[in-house]
């Protein structure tokens, strides 16, 4: 996803309490940084953070991580979380700048995250750029080794080539495929869906939303 710059990204981040400038610090202790013993789910590739500020509002009694690896887009991904939030008290986000590629960093299996959330991550179309996407069996295999038996990704994507390869991804991983749909809005697998915005606009287009749940 390419955004323009945002000159003041930084500087509200680095201000922002909800906004972790050192995430390796707590490895093993991300219940010490939210201060409660919630389950904790992670959002990799949050972009907006549309998705994120509407998950932790209905979602009060759950801790959400999410990670980008793009100040600017934090920045506003801050913004909309403090739009949706109003004047409350954000205590359920955490957002950090990281690349997935080095999550084994900031995650461990002491953790104990519970669910991985992965919204229309760049498809990567070309072939020697595919083992960049986060659905990837490389990256899998990194999100293995913090993710106990039973836990699982959520993922949704409007391409229909990174859908499709994404069942050869997890069963290479030896990921168990629980529902999956080529059409969201018409067979909704998941308990509950809240979109994101590019959801709205892919929609608004006539582009089916697919859709996999996958477990550890």
């Amino acid at each position: 996803m390419r955004i323009r710059s945002k000159p003041w990204a930084k500087e509200e981040l680095n201000n922002c309490y909800f906004f972790e400038k050192e995430p390796e610090k707590y490895k093993e202790a991300w219940k010490e940084r939210f201060n409660n013993n919630r389950p904790i789910h992670l959002e990799l590739g949050c972009g907006k953070g549309v998705f994120i500020s509407k998950i932790a509002q209905a979602h009060p009694e759950i801790n959400y991580i999410a990670i980008d690896i793009k100040i600017d887009i934090l920045g506003v991904a801050k913004r909309n979380i403090e739009n949706l939030f109003e004047q409350k008290r954000i205590d359920n986000i955490i957002l950090v700048q990281k690349n997935i590629e080095q999550i084994n960093d900031i995650i461990s299996e002491n953790d104990n995250i519970e669910r991985i959330y992965i919204n229309f991550c760049n498809p990567w179309p070309r072939g020697k750029h595919q083992k960049r996407r986060l659905t990837h069996t490389r990256l899998l295999l990194k999100y293995k080794q913090f993710l106990k038996d039973g836990v699982d990704i959520y993922f949704k994507t409007d391409d229909e080539d990174l859908y499709n390869s994404s069942f050869r991804y997890f069963n290479e991983a030896d990921y168990k495929i629980i529902k999956y749909t080529d059409d969201l809005h018409s067979n909704n697998i998941f308990a509950e869906n809240f979109t994101t915005e590019h959801e709205e606009m892919y929609t608004k287009e006539g582009i089916k939303i697919k859709a996999i749940i996958a477990r550890v």
